[in-house]
């Protein structure tokens, strides 16, 4: 396996060390401006923010039902400030904190409620969706290949940018925004394994679900793919995380629209009824670790697939570590570990990146912020 780089530490990186003393600050200031929380729950979340900006990182208490794992998981950076301990592993603690402190996994009126629900239903209400669903009628009238590229791209930017938006504004590298764009290889290999299984490992719930969701139709209807296993999170998770019920809540907004949006979403639910739709949660997606770590259960999931497909920021960095990689390093040397073909979707959002020319490089140095403003997007093969 290729030498590993150091891992990025929050304290290191600008972006990173912004993620605890301001985004989630004002993450908490939200949510208690929407939720009618109780005292002990909004003394836990000022709590939070605090041990965020100028505390250190406390355990889980001794009653959380996962107590133990976490302190297995966390030997040796408990009590360090948060900035001061690897970015990844810091991160998926917080939201395992933040959901303690909102009673998540307690019995209560609280148990199972998604903290981050309004945020999400107001996503899925608002004029993106609205948009992206009415433009299924106008991308049914192109050819089968413009209209999978058309499709993938959708998915790929989530909620940057809606279906009207990739049909209009062209589909090369450039004029989509792509750093790496490997999309000829994927549609290649999805071509020459018809009839397999394709995983999909999701990223945002809201428009990007819904993006997904109809890329995942274009799959089956296509004879691209038998199966599609579409891979979630098991609870709430780095607020716009797509778990089952936001799947739930996606597939109603399209048998709810009329055109192709309610055929599309008739079509899934059939599939979903047939088993050629199935939906995974594993507990390991909300773990604090890279894929390298995943348990045997999921390798054997992944390794027979004609492609898992790993979708957004936070899976990319799972996938090629949450490390200070050159950015030249080929994506197939750093996933070379990974069972079975991958493919991955990703909006830059954070510092890590692997897998560009060097030309390509040269002119993204002279961009500021380009590794984490969002306005620059990768599609990358390993076959």
């Amino acid at each position: 396996m290729t030498q590993q780089p150091p891992q990025i530490i929050s304290s290191e990186s600008p972006f990173a060390g912004d993620v605890f003393v301001k985004r989630h600050p004002a993450l908490i200031e939200r949510l208690i401006a929407v939720w009618p929380f109780a005292p002990g729950q909004r003394r836990a979340l000022s709590e939070l923010v605090e041990e965020n900006v100028q505390g250190v990182i406390r355990p889980l208490p001794d009653s959380a039902a996962d107590a133990g794992l976490w302190r297995d998981w966390g030997s040796g950076l408990y009590g360090q400030p948060w900035t001061s301990v690897p970015f990844l592993w810091a991160e998926s603690f917080f939201y395992r904190r933040l959901l303690e402190a909102t009673g998540y996994f307690e019995p209560g009126p609280w148990r199972g409620v998604d903290p981050f629900a309004p945020f999400k239903q107001a996503e899925l209400a608002g004029e993106v969706v609205s948009a992206e669903i009415a433009a299924l009628d106008d991308v049914a009238a192109l050819a089968d290949d413009e209209r999978g590229q058309a499709l993938l791209l959708s998915s790929l930017w989530g909620n940057r940018a809606d279906l009207g938006f990739q049909i209009t504004a062209g589909r090369g590298a450039e004029a989509s925004g792509l750093v790496a764009d490997e999309s000829a290889r994927l549609w290649e290999l999805l071509r020459s394994e018809t009839g397999g299984t394709v995983a999909l490992v999701a990223d945002n719930a809201g428009s990007e679900m819904v993006a997904d969701l109809v890329l995942i139709d274009h799959l089956l209807a296509h004879g691209l793919a038998d199966q599609v296993v579409l891979h979630v999170k098991p609870s709430p998770y780095y607020v716009s995380d797509a778990t089952l019920g936001d799947v739930a809540d996606c597939l109603r907004a399209l048998l709810h629209s009329k055109g192709k949006a309610r055929a599309v979403g008739e079509r899934l639910r059939e599939a979903a009824a047939l088993g050629r739709l199935r939906m995974r949660a594993d507990a390991y997606f909300c773990a604090p670790f890279d894929f390298t770590a995943m348990p045997e259960g999921l390798r054997r999931e992944f390794a027979p697939a004609t492609v898992t497909i790993l979708k957004g920021d936070l899976n990319y960095r799972r996938l090629v570590g949450d490390r200070w990689w050159e950015p030249t390093i080929p994506f197939a040397e750093v996933t070379d570990y990974f069972p079975g073909r991958v493919a991955a979707l990703r909006t830059l959002k954070s510092d890590v990146i692997v897998g560009l020319e060097t030309s390509t490089l040269a002119g993204l140095n002279a961009v500021p912020h380009w590794r984490t403003s969002g306005t620059h997007a990768v599609v990358q093969v390993r076959s």
